[in-house]
């Protein structure tokens, strides 16, 4: 009762706040221009608000800012031009107080700001990158991580934060693969219900909450050629069933906001579409929260997807269909009054869309509490127990591929070690892309991490980065040689990089030293916009690998990177392969951790690593008729979906499914026995997966329904539960409709998508399909 007297009260504020604005005011209301370009750092560790800003609130005033507290590349703000965690408190809180004493109104702003793996602000603490998180198999760890992401960001007075990305891996050769959870969309869901609850916390206007912003909506990760907003190829079953299941589960946890995607799906670009954004977003899904759009995606209507004639029928389509607020503001700002005007655009349409920002800054408690406390800011942002978090959350991404002869883990009384590699001591390299600049000494590289752990003497551990990620040099190669040569066991940290020019120049191949010149390179192979027509380690790479072999070493291959790599060589050859993904600033040290035993490895793939890239697609979950083999090979992955190696055995056993048969809307209860009958302590993935035998339409030969992680001593055994009912079985029939239909099911229980243990499941004719 109480929860709807505050629903109440919140809707009548915003009723009555609305009926007071101009159209101008309204119009600010939709519009998220960039927040760093709104004020200037003074000597003194303060803030200038810009006279921009200044102009921008009296021509009607902003409803939110972008990436006020980012720092990056591409905002040119620095370590030395950007705000410390209390400098970044004290430039919100100018803004918000010059925006509320110098309107009309005093209606707050919206600080949204980018959270994809950490605050993308100075200082804040640098998680592993999604693709690691959905390596762990671990959502309560997720939840938690995004409860630490959602304090250290309110701590500076951003309110809302854009993600979790959502978006279904069907092509790795996607640059933004990296930002994504998996190819799977139950895996991504359960992350993305995670995320929600974890930065949403019980209540928005708490001081450690945030906005969770689902994106991108929809078929992001579906694209033509895995081209970065190439056009999307995909019917409306194929899309309700993978894509947007993950975005259902997140709006039905209570996701207050939702971003919409740059592609097109079958011609109709998802920002100005109706079905996506009203009738199923709105009317079906029942979601109340915002709608706002990727950054220049009402542009695209008019100059990319050529739906629109110009910049008023652009931003007529975009509001018309549900679209809420403009990242940017530029197309909002410039043409909606226009497009009003000339009868383009509603009233009803644009209040509709202010209303629903009033409501969430009212939610978020803003107008009651605008500021925040500079101090907390400082005490709490990058804090010693998330750091610890960090570390902990790169341990169970890291996903052991191979370890022929038992060669890892490796004793702590090793000889010579050498660690080689362009990402063996390249602190941006292990980051990914949305990462804000970091001081060296803020980030483990995996040299940082195998000199710590062992510790004593340090000439034992020999270093060389022998080459670059992209760079066709080998002018590093004698260098690498030598320290190989020299060591008892070498360990190469190869892989890719989504690192962007944060002005750290290059690395001299021959010393590994940093070098600042106007020589500077960039090794960026991945991240958003660098898309590839290959899977294969870039540059001199595999060469320098093949070079090392030689020597006759053992060797261990750290793949760091934020796509999966396809090296046939590789594979055969190393003895020992660790994915360790973009594991975020305390990755090198969970890397070393591993590689000498005070960590077994527990990550289990998210995504499919194929053998070639000629056979993509290859997800796991494709359709049974999608085809036996090519020519010159078959259509298995080298490394299956859910795959991952640990120091330890587990074996699964007495597999049971009761009832046996229930009806449509029933429930079964699935059980196996996991135990571990290896020699030390380890963590197992338990994964469950559902075959419909035979079915209306075309279905995935298989799809994961179920996983939980356990841990267990040499020896132990525990039984794993799931339950069954028609949540894991209704799919989309001829008639687009959610059904369960009877027949008979396969359960499958194991380690991974290949090997599992089977029983059958049975539907009763009785049962009925369910809306």
């Amino acid at each position: 009762m109480r929860e709807n007297q505050t629903l109440f009260a919140i809707e009548e504020r915003a009723a009555q706040l609305l009926e007071q604005m101009t159209i101008e005011e309204k119009i600010g209301q939709l519009r998220q221009p960039f927040g760093w370009k709104m004020y200037t750092k003074d000597n003194s560790g303060g803030v200038i608000v810009t006279e921009s800003f200044k102009q921008e609130m009296a021509s009607g005033g902003i409803g939110s800012l972008y990436g006020t507290l980012r720092a990056d590349p591409w905002t040119e703000v620095t370590l030395e031009t950007g705000l410390s965690p209390k400098e970044g408190a004290i430039a919100v809180n100018e803004l918000q107080r010059y925006a509320i004493e110098n309107s009309r109104l005093g209606i707050p702003i919206l600080f949204g700001e980018e959270c994809s793996h950490g605050h993308m602000a100075i200082g804040a603490t640098v998680f592993p990158v999604p693709l690691s998180i959905g390596s762990t198999w671990n959502p309560e760890l997720f939840r938690t991580i995004c409860q630490a992401i959602a304090l250290e960001t309110r701590a500076q007075g951003g309110a809302a934060t854009y993600s979790p990305v959502l978006d279904v891996v069907r092509d790795p050769r996607w640059g933004r693969t990296e930002e994504c959870f998996s190819e799977d969309p139950f895996l991504i869901g359960e992350m993305g219900v995670a995320a929600v609850e974890g930065l949403q916390g019980e209540r928005l206007d708490g001081a450690d909450s945030v906005i969770a912003t689902l994106k991108h909506f929809a078929g992001y990760g579906s694209s033509e050629g895995g081209r970065n907003a190439g056009p999307v190829h995909m019917g409306l079953r194929e899309l309700h069933d993978i894509e947007l299941y993950p975005f259902k589960k997140a709006v039905d946890a209570g996701a207050a906001s939702v971003m919409t995607a740059y592609n097109e799906i079958d011609g109709v670009p998802c920002t100005s579409s109706d079905y996506l954004l009203r009738e199923l977003l709105r009317e079906q899904w029942g979601f109340d929260g915002f709608v706002i759009t990727d950054c220049g995606a009402v542009d695209m209507l008019a100059s990319g997807h050529d739906v629109a004639e110009d910049g008023e029928e652009a931003v007529a389509l975009a509001l018309h269909a549900g679209v809420d607020m403009e990242m940017s503001g530029l197309m909002f700002g410039k043409h909606l009054a226009a497009a009003l005007e000339r009868g383009d655009v509603s009233m009803a349409a644009i209040d509709e869309a202010v209303k629903r920002i009033l409501r969430v800054k009212f939610q978020l408690g803003l107008f009651d509490n605008p500021y925040v406390d500079p101090d907390r800011a400082e005490a709490v942002i990058g804090r010693q127990e998330h750091i610890e978090l960090a570390r902990q959350a790169a341990r169970e991404g890291i996903v052991l591929l191979k370890n022929e002869g038992g060669v890892l883990p490796l004793g702590k009384g090793t000889g010579k070690i050498a660690v080689i590699g362009p990402n063996a001591d390249n602190s941006y390299n292990q980051l990914g892309d949305y990462t804000s600049p970091q001081p060296r000494g803020n980030v483990v590289t995996v040299l940082d991490g195998i000199r710590g752990l062992l510790g004593g003497d340090e000439s034992r551990i020999l270093y060389a980065p022998g080459c670059r990620v992209i760079d066709p040099s080998r002018e590093g190669f004698e260098q690498a040689l030598l320290c190989a040569a020299e060591a008892d066991v070498v360990i190469m940290a190869m892989g890719g990089s989504s690192a962007r020019d944060f002005g750290e120049g290059t690395i001299d191949l021959r010393t590994g030293a940093s070098v600042v010149s106007g020589d500077a390179r960039s090794d960026m192979e991945c991240g958003e916009g660098i898309d590839r027509t290959g899977l294969g380690l870039a540059g001199v790479q595999l060469e320098l690998i093949q070079e090392v072999h030689k020597l006759g070493k053992p060797l261990v291959i750290v793949y760091i990177n934020g796509r999966p790599i396809a090296e046939p060589w590789v594979d055969e050859h190393a003895d020992a392969i660790l994915e360790a993904w973009y594991p975020g600033q305390e990755g090198g040290g969970a890397i070393a951790e591993i590689i000498f035993g005070d960590v077994n490895p527990s990550g289990r793939l998210p995504v499919s690593v194929p053998k070639h890239v000629g056979q993509l697609p290859i997800y796991y979950n494709g359709k049974r008729t999608r085809g036996r083999r090519y020519l010159e090979m078959d259509t298995k992955p080298r490394y299956p979906f859910g795959f991952g190696l640990s120091y330890t055995e587990f074996t699964y056993s007495d597999l049971r499914v009761s009832p046996e048969e229930i009806t449509a809307d029933g429930e079964a209860v699935v059980q196996v026995r996991v135990t571990n009958t290896g020699a030390v302590r380890g963590a197992e993935v338990a994964q469950l997966y559902v075959t419909d035998v035979a079915c209306s339409v075309a279905r995935p030969a298989k799809e994961l329904k179920g996983f939980r992680k356990v841990k267990l001593n040499p020896g132990d055994s525990t039984v794993v539960s799931f339950k069954i009912s028609k949540e894991q079985l209704m799919f989309m029939n001829q008639n687009y409709v959610q059904t369960v239909e009877a027949g008979a099911f396969i359960i499958g229980v194991g380690g991974n998508s290949e090997e599992l243990l089977s029983a059958k499941l049975y539907v009763k004719e009785t049962g009925h399909g369910t809306d």
